[in-house]
């Protein structure tokens, strides 16, 4: 009896994932309870700018403190992860590596491209700092011996080398050369990066300068993950140290040592997967909305968009969250002459270091005075501050306005003093002669034109449905512009419980993600077979447990570029503990994803207890929604069909929703998406051109199953945007 309860009390009790954040103020780490996915606890800490360490010293302290003060043992911790700026700040500050890049191909005309793009000059980096380069090149005509190796990395040492890159002409197709540099490098004791373990693009010049990038911080970001990871360790935490990368994954630390460059902007990542996981967003535009500038980014299909990292002007091979910064936020600042209202942002309180209006006592407001002030040296002079009876300075912002038309709720994070932000804005509409709402309703309008100018841009670069579009809100003043740009464009709107601290949520919900890209004209299946598999490969290397792991495609007919995306778990032991929905959860959860009022009737059109299929008529239209057991919208789209058949007569199925899903408005036909619903799967064959494509790989990936096995194939309409 005794050693059975021993056994058991020996037992995690129950089972946490942790997620960092490192913000511009403070590094804030959150508790989730992985089977609820509540928040348990919390520790926030200044973020560590000035430490010898960096901000890696504020992120060990949040974590530290996070399992202090909520009682959490470190053997109940199954996850961690932080984001960092670490990569970013290395390169904004310049400490970075002198990179000896060594440019390998042929002779001829060949050879002469191949010097010439792999000669890297040096890399600007803004603020007069720089990446500072050296080259060499080596004819491999007729191979490459270690010896010949060893000598173009010593050439490079002495000219002041600190890092080795290795980039071959077409490397990406035979990378033996490239780790054989690479490998002489590390005998060295030097760090190096092979170009073609960084991207399997072709475009030789792209490719080497990203390398070059990402080996001019190895020696900054080495020094930073092997004292957090020991210092992670030393809590007593067995689990892998997770990084978030800037597309909105997360690998192993382990990764992060060769990889850095992947971790770039991984703090607007962290939000959007906190929005995508913890609200089960599938569709729509995100936002969050700080004090000084806004970060607008797109969900769609369940996953972020991403799109390639421009640094300092220099066009990189790096994936990272496409997300677009506005200089309007919750604190921005506005312009105004006696003609009215000239502008608002990009220019913030906290910049101009005056507080904002809301958060002001009504009654210092009392006999204050209207005047206009230049925040910084080169600004507009024609900034709207007031000065109080007491002397204390004071400005208007967005959150003000909000405050002024009654717009936050009363948890809303922004909500301010009503009176306050009534009095500030009076003396404004007082000057130019509008009445308070009208002057407040101004300040949103002419704010929110700036976020809808983006949210438009990105309806159509991505294509989405409006109809399927809703706002996702974060950070402290979403309520401020979330409400009002919401209600203008006529999409729906939804902040989370706990927007202040949606980065670190996301951090700690993230999944392993990894990406491969190739050039592939005309792809068989048998190739695309080959790039999801290595993208699958490549996500359980970086921690992904196997059978998590889901791939999906883009093929890009006109790029000819074929890109495989994986995403998996880094555990799937407390996948049981997850709570399952029933069948009635997943109809409102499908109703849920409509416009308040539409009161479409939902219906669920097919189950086999592990997903369900709901479908409703919204806008004369058939849509549909798939949803998982745990409540997740795995598929969102305004109009589709099922066909429940067999595995044996799949082509016929899909023969037929090519032929009731295509778009025939169009000069050309648009292809439907595609995807199969199989046991607890939804597997993703969305991109493929042709019926034999999918059928293909189908076959090929689900080769396990009896024809007889019954499966459900969708087809979701394309080309309602």
């Amino acid at each position: 009896m005794g050693k059975e309860e021993k056994a058991t009390s020996s037992k995690p009790q129950r089972y946490i994932r942790i997620g960092i954040d490192v913000g511009g103020t403070h590094t804030k780490a959150v508790a989730i309870d992985n089977a609820t996915h509540k928040i348990v606890g919390q520790g926030v800490v200044k973020t560590t700018h000035a430490s010898k360490k960096g901000v890696a010293e504020g992120v060990v302290n949040a974590f530290k403190k996070c399992l202090t003060d909520n009682n959490i043992s470190p053997d109940e911790v199954i996850f961690i992860a932080h984001s960092t700026t670490q990569a970013t700040n290395a390169l904004i500050e310049g400490d970075v590596a002198k990179v000896g890049v060594i440019g390998m191909g042929g002779k001829g005309i060949g050879g002469w491209l191949a010097k010439k793009q792999t000669n890297v000059k040096d890399i600007a980096l803004g603020n007069n700092k720089f990446i500072h380069t050296v080259n060499t090149y080596v004819c491999i005509k007729n191979g490459i011996t270690k010896e010949m190796a060893k000598a173009a990395v010593d050439s490079l040492v002495k000219q002041g080398a600190q890092v080795i890159v290795a980039s071959k002409a077409f490397g990406v197709d035979n990378g033996k050369e490239e780790k054989l540099v690479s490998d002489a490098a590390n005998e060295d004791g030097l760090l190096s990066t092979a170009a073609s373990d960084i991207t399997k693009l072709y475009g030789l010049a792209t490719r080497t300068q990203t390398a070059t990038i990402n080996a001019s911080i190895l020696p900054k970001m080495l020094d930073t993950a092997i004292s957090t990871e020991s210092a992670v360790r030393e809590t007593g935490i067995k689990v892998p140290l997770m990084i978030m990368r800037g597309d909105g994954g997360v690998m192993e630390i382990s990764e992060m040592k060769k990889r850095p460059i992947l971790t770039m902007l991984s703090g607007p990542a962290a939000s959007v997967i906190g929005a995508l996981m913890y609200l089960r967003a599938s569709n729509g535009i995100y936002f969050e909305v700080g004090g000084t500038t806004t970060n607008i980014g797109v969900i769609k299909n369940g996953r972020p968009a991403v799109d390639y990292t421009i640094l300092a002007g220099h066009r990189t091979y790096v994936n990272s969250l496409d997300v677009r910064v506005l200089g309007v936020a919750g604190g921005s600042m506005v312009r105004a002459n006696k003609s009215g209202i000239v502008d608002v942002g990009p220019r913030s309180a906290h910049i101009a270091n005056l507080e904002y209006a809301a958060f002001t006592d009504p009654k210092e407001l009392e006999g204050a005075k209207l005047y206009f002030v230049q925040p910084r040296e080169g600004d507009p002079s024609d900034y709207v501050a007031i000065e109080c009876k007491s002397g204390r300075k004071i400005t208007i912002t967005n959150t003000c306005a909000a405050n002024a038309l009654k717009l936050l709720a009363d948890n809303d994070f922004a909500k301010g003093s009503y009176e306050a932000s009534y009095q500030a804005i009076k003396l404004l509409a007082d000057y130019i002669g509008k009445s308070v709402e009208d002057t407040a309703r101004q300040i949103l309008d002419i704010a929110c034109s700036k976020i809808k100018l983006v949210i438009e841009e990105f309806i159509a670069k991505y294509k989405l449905e409006r109809d399927q579009i809703v706002l996702v809100g974060a950070g402290g003043g979403a309520g401020t512009l979330l409400a009002y740009t919401s209600k203008a464009m006529g999409f729906p709107a939804q902040i989370p419980q706990d927007a202040e601290i949606i980065s670190s949520i996301g951090v700690a919900l993230a999944m392993v993600r990894e990406m491969v890209e190739r050039t592939m004209p005309n792809p068989t299946v048998e190739e695309i077979a080959k790039i999801k598999l290595e993208a699958k490969n490549r996500a359980v290397k970086s921690g992904a447990v196997a059978d998590s792991v889901e791939v999906f495609l883009e093929i890009d007919d006109t790029t000819q570029k074929v890109t495989a995306i994986a995403m998996g778990s880094t555990e799937v032991k407390t996948t049981d503990l997850q709570k399952r929905i029933d069948e009635k959860e997943a109809i409102e959860i499908a109703k849920g994803t409509y416009p308040a009022g539409s009161n479409v009737d939902v219906q669920l059109t097919y189950t086999n207890g592990k997903v369900f299929v709901a479908q409703g008529m919204y806008k004369n239209k058939n849509s549909l929604r798939i949803v998982d057991t745990k409540g997740f919208v795995k598929v969102q789209r305004g109009e589709g069909e099922l066909v429940k058949t067999t595995f044996g007569k799949l082509k016929s199925a899909v023969k037929q929703l090519w032929e009731s899903c295509g778009n025939y408005t169009a000069e050309i036909m648009i292809t439907p998406d595609i995807y199969i619903i199989n046991d607890g799967r939804v597997i993703d064959y969305s991109g493929l051109s042709t019926v034999d494509q999918v059928v293909g790989l189908a076959k090929t990936e689900l080769s396990d199953l009896k024809p007889e096995t019954e499966i459900a194939v969708v087809g979701g309409k394309n080309g309602l945007y």
